[in-house]
């Protein structure tokens, strides 16, 4: 007789294999916790809407009702709204990217077009090559399809070239297929670290000499701090890479439009694939975006979110500098994102329940590497909670560390701890901290 499911699911054993390999990111389990008020949420990268003039998003959304409001509640193109695609070759633009509308497919947010592209080019084994850390959520992407993740080295240049040369040559004498190279080279996600230009460079090369296509993914790059970082890897090679792009932090989220500028046939692949998952992205959500573009700063407004998060990007620095100055962290020029080393005796996915009982939240390196590497990695994000709070996250973060050392120190008799104490004494916290 065939087994007809398990005691929680009737239906396991009519699943497809590939589910096996679909789980829930560390950071997505982290939102119940963090969501609490009294958490000082360290954690996830959500963007500060409230930034943004609510009054002239109410116009924008008002407007598209009155004036087109037929087209706005109505199935569109599998591709995307014409207007909204030539809008968007303004965005990349400010990047040094050239292109045609053409060959720029809306999809529903960025993270839709990495699950297509995905979609399109891996076989269960084929190999996806990946920075060491990289995002979370790609990396469930990639494992969705069955694909098999390896990373190649950065340091805090971004991807070390001879990293990625010696992985590929690997592969290769292992008989493995790769795909493609997936890289957030401008404000990385987790590292917060920006690939120089010399290095876009050679990286391209490596990828070009080895049939390698390259997916380009970039969320930040508008989001910049004191300069303006170097020309996206598309700019350069219009043939070898497939460029992800999102309005989600330059505007919000919760319109959920992303897409993907990709070559000639891919984007005829693309858009099938488009149409067969959701057959048209919003084209609510589309028209507003496009109204807002037309009508507002826009360019204004990512100013003003830069002056938000760099603010927010040095009370995080001078808070670890302040509290934990024996240990390292990267120096972000833009993004959400400071990458945190610690001793390396402790783990910090073992250590997260004492920093939620300590309401203090973040994200464990271990989330960011496909292998369980990065245990004395964290990720610390300053987009979303006030200097104030960001401060008072990192006086937290310092019990936690300091107890854990504490803790390792009493059973194994080593006596001083490695981390400078502070004053730890507890504080309530305000009832209104995001």
């Amino acid at each position: 007789m065939t087994a007809q499911g398990n005691n929680l699911d009737p239906w396991y054993h009519h699943y497809a294999d590939r589910t096996a390999n679909l789980s829930a990111s560390e950071v997505r389990a982290l939102f119940a916790v963090a969501s609490r008020p009294e958490v000082v949420s360290l954690a996830g990268g959500m963007p500060f809407v409230s930034a943004l003039p609510q009054d002239r998003v109410g116009d924008t959304l008002d407007r598209v009702m009155r004036e087109r409001g037929s087209v706005a509640l109505q199935y569109g193109s599998g591709q995307g709204d014409p207007r909204l695609r030539e809008q968007i070759l303004e965005v990349m633009a400010l990047e040094g990217i050239r292109g045609s509308a053409d060959d720029v497919v809306v999809t529903t947010g960025s993270q839709h077009a990495l699950e297509l592209i995905t979609k399109l080019f891996i076989n269960p084994g084929d190999v996806v090559i990946a920075e060491g850390p990289s995002y979370v959520t790609a990396m469930v992407v990639f494992r969705s399809f069955q694909a098999q993740i390896e990373h190649a080295d950065m340091d805090e240049f971004g991807l070390i070239p001879e990293a990625l040369r010696r992985k590929i040559a690997s592969l290769k004498a292992d008989g493995k297929r790769i795909k493609f190279l997936y890289t957030i080279p401008t404000f990385s996600n987790p590292a917060g670290v920006t690939l120089t230009w010399e290095r876009r460079l050679e990286i391209l090369e490596i990828c070009r000499s080895n049939d390698i296509l390259v997916l380009e993914d970039n969320p930040y790059g508008l989001l910049y701090f004191d300069a303006p970082p170097p020309h996206a890897l598309r700019s350069v090679d219009e043939d070898g890479v497939v460029y992800l792009g999102t309005f989600s932090k330059t505007l919000a989220p919760g319109f959920r439009v992303g897409w993907a500028l990709a070559p000639h046939a891919i984007r005829e692949k693309l858009i099938l694939a488009n149409e067969a998952a959701v057959l048209s992205p919003s084209s609510f959500s589309q028209l507003v975006i496009s109204d807002y573009l037309a009508t507002t700063d826009w360019k204004g407004q990512i100013d003003t979110f830069r002056g938000v998060y760099r603010e927010r990007r040095d009370a995080m620095l001078q808070a670890l500098d302040d509290y934990l100055p024996d240990l390292s962290w990267t120096v972000p020029n833009g993004g959400f994102y400071v990458w945190l080393t610690l001793p390396d005796r402790l783990d910090s996915k073992a250590m997260l329940p004492r920093a939620v009982t300590e309401l203090v939240a973040y994200t464990p390196g271990t989330a960011f590497y496909a292998d369980g590497s990065g245990k004395n990695k964290i990720r610390l994000s300053f987009c979303y909670p006030t200097p104030d709070f960001i401060r008072e996250g990192i006086r937290r973060l310092t019990k936690v560390v300091n107890g854990e050392l504490e803790l390792l120190d009493t059973f194994a008799g080593t006596g001083q701890l490695d981390v400078v104490r502070q004053d730890l004494k507890y504080i309530s916290p305000p009832p209104n901290i995001n």
